[in-house]
């Protein structure tokens, strides 16, 4: 039997919140979110008032956080499908636990470097492709296919907090701690998720070693599979575009919030926690959206709202109202259309593909959506440097609307149910 896993005692009736082995990963989920806002925080903001950086190397430390996603994101998916993906889950919060505890020590002697953050962040997307594939292909087999939009509503909610809650709380203890203790701080959290995580009693049955291929014949099938599903190539090229959109803004940012506009790191925090706010309301009425607009339609209307909500940051320098309302504003209507879209699509693609190409479907999308996000990262900063802080921004905008364009133009935009999975014999 290939790669089957134990049948969860769940019912379509019956909440998640009842689902022991959920409830676990629910909690690993959230602490681990919870710790990813603390360091996706504190490591710009450190690296830009305490280390100086440039446009350049803010931009390099941008790319290097999702490098691994277009490095190795295409033989990670292979390697996944013939691991316990649990396992997997728990060895990448330790390495990530590693790495930031590195990062806490040098920061505290005074030896921290730009390179140093550098090489943090490339060893830690590498840990986050394992633990991304495999939490995305593990929780099919974990809740069922009838609980997925439940399943992952509550993780996206959970996600949407964490983003509330970490920016606004790391912002406000930087003005009393130091920057390496708040990094201590996620590195605890890490280790509580892989323990909560590793509390799961579902036992899985990985794939036997006598029925392996040839990696690059097990990667082919999964570039496939994500290629040949006509619905899903335009989703994919959609979030590629709009990854590639984010991580030019995302280069220039916290320079345009922290000396563009002259706003201090407790009002930086507090905004992206305020913007947060539009994503965990995205995430709770996600699924009811999909129920009265339609799963297939929700997903080129949400693609919309994206470009005008992200016009309202670089507009905040030259706006007569005041720059944090607006950021605030657009941050909330973006969070929104991105958390309604993702739970859309993650769900979509989880039900049509075959559970033995979970893992590498996964790291397929991963490898094209994610992959975008470090030369979109290395872009942001030579645009930043070149052209100016503002212009970038809105060159971000013009490709976040241009990403819009395959699922608007497609026969999403009329469809109120997307297909489900088909009958595979594994």
């Amino acid at each position: 039997m290939l790669g089957r896993v134990s049948t969860p005692d769940t019912t379509t009736s019956r909440s998640l919140i009842h689902h022991p082995d959920f409830r676990r990963l629910w909690t690993g989920d959230a602490l681990g979110q919870l710790g990813a806002q603390l360091t996706a925080l504190v490591l710009p903001i450190f690296a830009v008032q305490q280390l100086a950086a440039t446009e350049w190397e803010m931009g390099v430390l941008n790319a290097a956080e999702y490098a691994a996603f277009l490095l190795i994101g295409l033989p990670a998916g292979a390697w996944v499908d013939r691991m316990r993906k649990r396992r997997v889950l728990i060895v990448a919060d330790l390495v990530r636990a590693a790495v930031l505890a590195t990062v806490v020590v040098t920061a505290s002697t005074g030896h921290a470097t730009v390179p140093l953050l550098i090489v943090a962040a490339l060893v830690i997307s590498v840990a986050t492709v394992f633990f991304d594939v495999s939490h995305q292909s593990y929780i099919p087999g974990l809740v069922g296919l009838d609980h997925l939009v439940e399943g992952n509503s509550k993780l996206q909610a959970t996600a949407s907090v964490a983003q509330v809650v970490g920016p606004a709380l790391g912002g406000l203890l930087l003005r009393v701690i130091a920057a390496p203790a708040l990094i201590a701080v996620t590195v605890v959290t890490y280790l509580v998720s892989a323990f909560a995580v590793g509390r799961i009693q579902q036992q899985e049955t990985p794939p036997h070693p006598d029925t392996r291929r040839p990696l690059r014949v097990e990667i082919a099938e999964g570039l496939r599979f994500v290629v040949h599903e006509p619905y899903l190539r335009r989703i994919v090229v959609c979030t590629s575009l709009a990854n590639f959109a984010g991580a030019v803004s995302g280069a220039v940012l916290v320079i345009y919030v922290l000396r563009t506009l002259g706003l201090g790191t407790a009002a930086y925090g507090a905004i992206l926690s305020a913007s947060a706010v539009g994503g965990l309301v995205g995430a709770v009425v996600a699924g009811r959206l999909a129920q009265w607009i339609g799963e297939g339609r929700i997903i080129p209307l949400a693609a919309l709202v994206s470009a005008p909500a992200a016009a309202l940051t670089p507009l905040a320098a030259t706006s007569a109202i005041p720059a944090a309302p607006l950021l605030i504003t657009g941050g909330a209507a973006f969070g929104f259309a991105v958390i309604v879209y993702n739970v859309a699509q993650v769900s979509f693609r989880q039900r049509v593909c075959p559970p033995p190409l979970l893992g590498r479907m996964n790291a397929s999308v991963r490898f094209i959506v994610w992959g975008s996000m470090p030369i979109g990262g290395l872009l942001g900063g030579w645009l930043g440097t070149h052209l100016g802080v503002l212009p970038t921004l809105w060159v971000s905008v013009g490709l976040m609307a241009l990403a819009a364009v395959p699922v608007v133009l497609s026969p999403l935009i009329r469809m109120r149910d997307l297909p489900g999975a088909p009958v595979v014999d594994a």
